[in-house]
């Protein structure tokens, strides 16, 4: 199970790199290495700066995890060779789409 969510993950990763210029993925192999970057940063670090930002988060009504996912996803492009992203908008659309694509794919294969 494990195994097909960081597939498609890596599947939802190729196809934001297909549909926006700022977003770059060398390969298939370059995808899964990010899509597990992606997966651990998400898992370890976000939590803790979720915590840390709270009171922005507030503030904002929850914007402010927009700008957390955006930093995770150009975090990841920044420490992986065949996973480059161009600047923070790119992250900012490349986290919306990729969260959208990753989801509607989770959806789709485990509908029950």
């Amino acid at each position: 199970m494990l195994i097909v969510v960081w597939i498609l993950n890596a599947v939802a990763l190729l196809a934001v790199a297909f549909v926006l210029p700022g977003i770059t993925v060398a390969s298939f192999w370059s995808a899964m290495g990010a899509a597990l970057v992606l997966g651990l940063l998400n898992a370890l670090v976000k939590p803790i700066l979720i915590i840390l930002t709270l009171p922005i988060t507030i503030v904002t009504m929850g914007l402010f995890l927009l700008v957390l996912n955006a930093l995770m996803f150009w975090w990841a492009g920044s420490m992986l060779k065949g996973f480059s992203v161009d600047g923070f908008w790119w992250a900012v659309a490349g986290a919306v789409l990729y969260s959208l694509i990753a989801s509607l794919f989770s959806m789709l294969i485990f509908q029950q």
